[in-house]
């Protein structure tokens, strides 16, 4: 039944009807995280609102398995970390509520799969065991159906035909790639795309030198000639995407929220002006819905959000509430 109540968020008080259910369950089930509200003096008889739930720093990911005492784990999706750090590690009960989550905001936002060619240049991702990004864009492209649509990895001499293919005919046509990857296209080939959208899911991965964001889209808009580049924003610690279709704004599916946190005091929210990011991902039911980032940022009046920056290790505070 809550699943269900997932999908069917209608309203924001329908939302923090379904967030505080779920915030109670994981409270129950989940003792990383029932451990950390302890010490923050959070249970369910005493949340009533999402700004009094506790929101688990996504850092305990590396460290604790994060799940539901219920379940046991189909897949264990594991993030791309660097040599200096430890990567996070995501156990997923339920891959059904993954896939119903991104092919639902990818139909809302995108388009359905079917409807297009999805094109995917990964390579990074792909050499990375276990990586939510993966699964998600390989179901994506297994619903798409288009003999086009695949992961053309080192093949971009293919890629570059199966694009101007897709122009010449007028068929719809989505690339999702890697910022540094989409960068290299770009600077071997030329094009001018009027069919053929163009996502970027961040991140250099040690490859090219790290670009703010605007940057980064102004060179990508005029390598490929097109007006807008769409952004994906996730995490393998969420099973909840959210997608920006110009100008960097993300807007969230109607189970995902995001706030932002003071950067002086965690436990305090601002809006319209930077902060740290908070997730509510309600899809992540059997893990934890509610994840305190490192990421800076900024949430609008009407919900939509951007990403400005990372925190600096040094300025990440809120972190060490507890040695578990």
């Amino acid at each position: 039944m809550l699943e269900q109540n997932i999908f069917n968020i209608d309203s924001p008080a329908s939302f923090t009807r379904c967030a505080l259910e779920i915030f109670e369950y994981q409270y129950q089930q989940v003792s990383i995280y029932q451990r950390f509200c302890n010490a923050l003096n959070r249970n369910p008889s005493n949340v009533s609102t999402l700004t009094e739930i506790p929101f688990l720093p996504v850092e305990f990911f590396r460290t604790h398995p994060v799940l539901d005492s219920s379940v046991k784990a189909e897949m264990i999706f594991t993030s791309s970390g660097t040599t200096n750090t430890v990567p996070s590690k995501h156990f997923v009960a339920d891959l059904s509520l993954y896939e119903r989550s991104f092919l639902s905001s990818f139909e809302q936002f995108i388009s359905k799969p079917s409807k297009i060619t999805i094109m995917a240049l990964l390579p990074s991702y792909f050499e990375q065991e276990q990586s939510s990004l993966i699964y998600m864009v390989d179901k994506l492209i297994k619903h798409s159906g288009k003999a086009e649509s695949k992961f053309y990895l080192a093949d971009t001499e293919q890629l570059v035909k199966t694009m101007n293919k897709l122009e010449w005919e007028g068929h719809p046509g989505l690339l999702i790639g890697v910022s540094y990857a989409l960068l290299d296209l770009i600077e071997a080939h030329s094009f001018n795309l009027n069919h053929v959208a163009i996502m970027e899911t961040g991140g250099m991965k040690g490859r090219r030198k790290e670009m703010i964001r605007e940057e980064l889209h102004r060179d990508l808009k005029n390598g490929f000639g097109v007006e807008q580049i769409y952004s994906e924003y996730g995490m393998t610690e969420l099973l909840s995407q959210a997608y920006s279709l110009e100008n960097g704004i993300f807007n969230c599916p109607p189970w995902m929220k995001v706030l932002t946190r003071d950067t002086e005091d965690p436990l305090t929210y601002v809006q319209n002006t930077t902060g740290g990011v908070n997730v509510i991902d309600l899809a992540n039911k059997h893990s934890c819905s509610f994840i305190a980032t490192q990421d800076l940022g900024r949430v609008y009046e009407d919900g939509s959000f951007e990403i400005l920056g990372r925190f600096d290790q040094s300025d990440i505070r809120g972190c060490n509430l507890m040695v578990l």
